[in-house]
């Protein structure tokens, strides 16, 4: 995979400059330069792979447990009253750098930081949609 012009690629190469939180020989992590919150940290592998959907499981593994530690350390710091962990797979789903990363969002009363809208829905479209996904599995 071509990764020449992956910002955070460059970042991991230590072509640009990053405020580093944790670094390890799978996983970097550094605070985010447009952050939604004081302390949004992105935890991303150092191995250039696009999404959740391209990561062995053992990188899978090393990166959502960097997120796991490294998320209190991040709350504490900010003195948030929540944290949000969010892992955009695709331009579609608002990924903006083609490189996995994860989101480590400390979040606040009122921050005015917005989820998406849930839908209505029936038990009957749950049960069709249940079964699509079982039998993918």
């Amino acid at each position: 995979m071509d990764h020449s012009n992956c910002i955070f690629c460059e970042i991991i190469e230590g072509n640009i400059p990053c405020e580093k939180i944790f670094e390890d020989e799978h996983v970097i992590a550094f605070l985010d330069i447009h952050p939604v919150n004081p302390g949004h940290t992105l935890v991303l592998t150092k191995k250039h792979l696009a999404t959740i959907h391209d990561l062995p499981n053992d990188i899978v593994s090393h990166l959502f447990t960097a997120v796991r530690n490294l998320s209190t350390p991040v709350k504490k710091a900010v003195d948030a009253t929540g944290i949000n962990i969010e892992m955009n797979n695709g331009p579609d789903a608002g990924q903006i750098v083609n490189h996995a990363h994860v989101h480590i969002i400390p979040r606040y009363h009122d921050d005015s930081y917005r989820h998406w809208p849930g839908k209505d829905t029936t038990p009957d479209a749950l049960f069709e949609m249940g079964n699509a996904i079982r039998g993918l599995l």
